[in-house]
């Protein structure tokens, strides 16, 4: 009777501790990341806007275009790995202030591209500069989130990409009216002036960020000790489950097939973000109403994805909050390759939208599920950069069927395979649910 009696408020103490704990990340940690995000995506799919007057300036053609919009992710899939494991080595701080500078830097130098071999050679670089950002972000994050809580406060860093595209894209749009202004083109001006914030925000992130709980001098004794018991009880479940080193989760089955999976999601993102500016100004707006138009799917994607997350972290199921936006996007993209009304075409590529930021949302509780430590950050950084091959791939494949067949809808419909494959292989896998949900209750 006494023990019971005893027992509740202790309980009760906890589960304050707990909130008291999440809430303060929460408010210290995510809104500064998404921040930092939102530029690093702004400053990687900008080109999509300066293409409205930049290609015909410049007289690249579409094939050329998408080459050097892809070959970002070349540079990207090279140093990934090694930018991933420098982060845990270093210091998420420290780390991402590098990649942070360095990246706006060489996104404002874009405003000197003259030809296609400077146009490649900056793109390539800027893909250098930002290899480990995010995946980085990624693996810092479960520095400070319990499985419980990682697919909301993912989607909630993740809402930077559609966020990027609704204040994003009127912005580009806008900026392109800067047409003469000291000399400088409008595409140019979108350059310098979306890449400056990247440095200083860079700046800022050596100072704000903390690099891990125990340095957090703004969360209390007894939030640390919280929190240090959470994560290691599900550190020590993943280990008794199964120990990874760095090599045994490079070459894991798991984390391959995890690879192809992205692989399909990241060319259905990017090659709806960088032709999405081009095939709404085919409906014969102008570059500002081209911007208001094309944040309109990624403003619903935005809701969508909040709401999904939190579903995904209440059920706690992953496979088919994975699996089921996948294969909606495939259907999507599929579909608005047979339609030629542009309200209806927005109508369905607003759904594509949707199910590619739904499984943005939780598609990275897959692999911290049962992966910790470096096993962690190099098995994250290598999904990621053979996921963002895609970003290579995916705008590359709509740009060719575009110069071949003179369409772009007829490239959608290809492309729309690679989330079909995704999807399909996200259900034939598994999910190690028991091992993520450790210490938090019997899933469901």
């Amino acid at each position: 009777m006494s023990q019971t009696a005893t027992a509740a408020p202790d309980r009760g103490a906890r589960s304050e501790i707990e909130t008291s704990t999440i809430r303060a990340i929460s408010w210290r940690l995510i809104p500064f990341l998404i921040l930092a995000y939102f530029f690093s995506y702004l400053d990687r799919v900008n080109l999509g806007f300066a293409a409205l007057t930049m290609n015909s300036e410049l007289k690249f053609s579409p094939v050329v275009f998408s080459f050097g919009a892809g070959i970002f992710f070349i540079g990207y899939f090279i140093f990934e790995v090694p930018s991933n494991l420098a982060l845990e080595r270093f210091g998420a701080s420290k780390w991402i202030a590098r990649i942070m500078v360095s990246w706006g830097i060489l996104s404002a130098l874009m405003a000197a591209v003259y030809d296609e071999h400077s146009f490649y050679a900056l793109r390539f670089f800027l893909g250098v500069a930002e290899a480990g950002f995010f995946p980085g972000i990624i693996l810092y994050l479960t520095y400070w989130y319990p499985a419980e809580y990682r697919a909301r406060f993912l989607a909630a860093f993740a809402l930077a990409v559609p966020i990027s595209t609704v204040i994003g894209a009127p912005i580009s749009g806008l900026l392109l009216g800067l047409d003469g202004a000291m000399g400088l083109k409008g595409w140019q001006w979108l350059f310098v002036i979306e890449g400056i914030p990247s440095v200083l925000l860079g700046i800022v992130t050596w100072f704000y960020l903390t690099d891990r709980p125990e340095k957090a001098d703004w969360l209390s004794a007894e939030q640390k000790a919280w929190l240090k018991a959470k994560l290691d009880a599900e550190v020590a479940a993943k280990q008794a489950a199964q120990h990874f080193t760095l090599g045994q989760a490079l070459s894991s089955p798991k984390v391959l097939a995890l690879s192809a999976i992205y692989f399909g999601f990241v060319a259905s993102l990017y090659g709806m973000q960088f032709w999405l500016p081009q095939i709404v100004k085919a409906f014969g707006l102008t570059n500002a109403q081209t911007g208001f138009v094309t944040a309109i799917p990624y403003a619903f994607g935005t809701v969508a994805m909040i709401l999904w997350a939190r579903r995904s972290d209440a059920a706690r199921e992953r496979v088919f909050h994975v699996g089921a936006p996948l294969l909606l996007t495939a259907l999507a993209l599929a579909v608005s390759s047979y339609i030629t009304d542009p309200t209806m075409t927005m109508v369905v590529l607003t759904v594509a939208a949707i199910g590619v930021f739904c499984t943005f949302a939780v598609f990275w509780t897959l692999p911290t599920a049962w992966l910790s430590g470096t096993a962690a950050a190099g098995a994250i950084a290598l999904i990621n950069s053979i996921g963002n091959l895609a970003g290579f791939g995916g705008p590359y494949l709509i740009g060719w069927v575009k110069e071949t067949t003179g369409s772009t809808s007829t490239g959608l419909l290809v492309l729309s395979l690679l989330p079909l494959a995704a999807g399909l292989l996200v259900f034939l896998g598994s999910h190690e649910t028991k091992t993520e949900f450790a210490g938090a209750g019997q899933a469901k």
